[in-house]
């Protein structure tokens, strides 16, 4: 029995498709243009292969920084034609800007205008034909659940947001006292004909329902699986569809999710993170003793009382430490004790809002990168009364500590500001997943979301 297949890419495989067939179209559409029209500044040949390979690149890079290869953006005309426009423009100004390894500029300027238009209109019926295509319902996966109908439908919606084209059809209920649900279940004797009748490709096994399977189902599984039925713990499949790690409130055994990254104890990779955090503190302090007359001044008008702060934070092995940073509250705003910062916080001053949409806030922070207390990279360190009110409830928090707190990290960059212990377990949920997989390509990721969350003033 072979189930019916469908067309279905996972989530890494779009992301590739996406940058694969961007540089294929802008590269097909110049060659049309240069073989039909008085189009030489730009021509695909053999003895000027370089051109195109630094035209992808830019194109890939700067794509990256203006989230033209997140999923959620590709698949919303409105999100990725902005993206498209800013990608263009910014690919082309740096393609211009380095002559030694681009076409010498033309002496006809309209031609930039049409290199310009040329791939902006490869980019812009490409992503359409994505949208329309590929990003339909007709890629979706067909999955079937294996678990307790207790969490089944909590399951399935965590692995939702992750992947809206991840389709639970139904579930196989493992416990004997079931739970109604919307999901439809599926007995065991059904099990094989539905997945035949339905081209499920995949079967997950829910969290706990090893402990609870039966023999039965167990033999179908392996009948299942050597008829080319993928089948997947849960805790795979939502770390590598969302990026995090599935921890929960009453979560105590670290040992599931080793091993950690090779990476904490790789004396290279922390040799040249350190060199990188040394050479990236300099350039932000020399940027902000430039711009610091103006925000000297601007906080006078606008955001009366000191300009720096400090505060206590937690840093590696519960090490506390004093972190830097431009003030964005009103003086005492802790008068009554602390609480956290929330999205419209009525404490943070007019000015202070600007600080924090565009990150200038932490800049100073640097200061702690230099002396060791913080790196470029990480989770970020928070306040030891909300460490131990957090680690109260979440006893896995303390974890994070494992390695030195960032100015910027993955949490950062896939998650909105912390508000309550909800908040705070999901960003333990990112920051675990990146101290379980850190690694150069991970770090490098970091710094091009970061860069977009300045470049779109996103910071909170």
């Amino acid at each position: 029995m072979k189930p019916n297949k469908k067309i279905h890419f996972e989530i890494s495989e779009r992301k590739i498709l996406l940058r694969l067939v961007d540089v294929f179209f802008v590269l097909l559409t110049l060659y049309f243009i240069s073989e039909f029209f008085r189009f030489d500044y730009f021509a695909v040949r053999v003895d000027n292969f370089y051109w195109t390979i630094v035209l992808a690149i830019y194109l890939n890079l700067v794509g990256t920084v203006f989230e033209m290869y997140n999923l959620q953006v590709a698949s919303n005309r409105f999100q990725v034609t902005k993206s498209i426009i800013l990608t263009t423009s910014v690919t082309t100004l740096f393609y211009l800007l380095t002559p030694f390894y681009t076409p010498v500029l033309p002496s006809n300027r309209l031609q930039i205008i049409l290199f310009f238009l040329s791939i902006l209109f490869a980019l812009v019926v490409w992503r359409n034909l994505y949208i329309v295509f590929l990003a339909s319902n007709r890629f979706i996966k067909r999955v079937v659940f294996i678990g307790s109908s207790k969490k089944v439908e909590a399951l399935v919606f965590e692995l939702s947001i992750g992947n809206p084209h991840y389709l639970v059809n139904g579930f196989v209920a493992t416990d004997e006292r079931k739970t109604a649900t919307l999901l439809p279940e599926i007995s065991l004797s059904e099990l094989e004909s539905y997945v035949k009748e339905h081209a499920i490709s995949e079967i997950v096994v829910a969290n706990g329902s090893r402990k609870t399977m039966d023999v039965a189902l167990y033999d179908l599984l392996l009948k299942l699986l050597e008829n080319g039925v993928v089948i997947r713990q849960y805790d795979d499949v939502y770390e590598s569809g969302t990026y995090r790690l599935p921890i929960h409130f009453d979560d105590k055994e670290l040992y599931k999710f080793f091993p950690f990254s090779r990476s904490n104890q790789n004396k290279l990779y922390q040799l040249y993170t350190r060199i990188f955090d040394v050479v990236f503190a300099i350039i932000g302090l020399l940027s902000l003793v430039i711009i610091l007359p103006f925000v000297f001044l601007f906080n006078l008008i606008w955001n009366k009382g000191p300009l720096f702060y400090k505060q206590e934070r937690v840093g590696r092995n519960g090490i506390p430490f004093k972190i830097v940073k431009l003030r964005t509250m009103v003086v005492n705003a802790e008068q009554n004790g602390a609480v956290f910062a929330s999205t419209n916080d009525s404490r943070i001053t007019t000015f202070g809002k600007l600080l924090r949409k565009s990150r200038l806030d932490e800049v100073p922070q640097f200061i702690n990168v230099l002396k060791g207390e913080m790196a470029l990279i990480g989770p970020r360190p928070e306040r030891p009364v909300f460490v131990e009110k957090i680690a109260a409830s979440i006893p896995m928090y303390q974890t994070r500590h494992v390695i030195k707190p960032g100015l910027t990290g993955w949490a950062q960059v896939n998650y909105s500001y912390g508000e309550n212990l909800e908040d705070s377990l999901m960003k333990l949920r990112y920051d675990l997943y990146y101290i379980k997989h850190r690694s150069l390509f991970l770090d490098i990721n970091i710094i091009v979301k970061t860069l977009s969350t300045v470049l779109f003033f996103r910071g909170q």
